[in-house]
């Protein structure tokens, strides 16, 4: 195997690794019950009023946000951008991999809640910095982020807030209809939002000694 091709999979090694640690801090979060990150708050919210489960609501969100690239980029749109489904499609069943592990988990007091939503903005953070690392494709979120920018005089850390706020805002309109009551956004929510970015950063600085990249919080 030449050095190219052990590159290219030492870069999908890191990028499975990264997703994997990712969907651990997506069902720790969960199982906090503070509110999950914006990004899996639809998702959540879906699974509570439907037979999907989170994972599976979030593969399609991502179809969804992949369609959209496609239709705000057109001729522009990279189809290598397209391995964001297979990569969405392991993402989501990670997630159900790790409720699954994590079935048994339930925190007895606020304090243990809290415990459990702060592993989860860290394990969240790290994994995204090592997708960041592994440059070899973004999740379909942060793609959907990056289209967006390209048409609209935005910059990236104002889209993704306004991206994020979007997301949230629709969690917050479906728990309504759908359940009655707003399900899935509270303080861990906020916490997420604003911690996981800086995470992202700090564990890039320990973990590979370097400036770190910005992981778009």
């Amino acid at each position: 195997m030449t050095s190219g091709k052990k590159d290219l999979v030492r870069r999908w090694l890191l990028l499975l690794v990264g997703l994997t640690i990712m969907a651990f801090g997506v069902a720790f979060s969960i199982k906090a019950s503070l509110g999950t990150s914006p990004i899996s708050s639809v998702p959540y919210v879906i699974s509570l009023f439907s037979p999907l489960t989170v994972g599976v609501a979030t593969i399609c969100m991502h179809v969804v946000f992949i369609l959209m690239q496609i239709l705000i980029l057109r001729k522009n749109f990279e189809w290598i951008q397209l391995l964001q489904l297979p990569v969405a499609f392991v993402f989501g069943f990670l997630i159900d991999l790790a409720m699954w592990v994590l079935a048994g988990l339930s925190p007895s007091g606020y304090l243990q809640q809290w415990g459990l939503c702060i592993l989860g903005i860290l394990l969240v953070g790290i994994g995204v910095d090592f997708e960041v690392s592994a440059k070899v494709v973004t999740l379909a979120g942060e793609g959907l982020v990056l289209a967006l920018c390209q048409v609209l005089p935005i910059r990236f850390p104002a889209m993704k807030i306004t991206f994020d706020v979007s997301l949230v805002a629709l969690a917050v309109v479906l728990s309504l209809i759908f359940t009655g009551h707003i399900a899935g956004i509270r303080e861990g929510t906020v916490a997420a939002a604003v911690f996981v970015g800086l995470t992202a950063k700090a564990a890039h600085r320990l973990i590979h000694r370097a400036p770190a990249a910005d992981p778009g919080a």
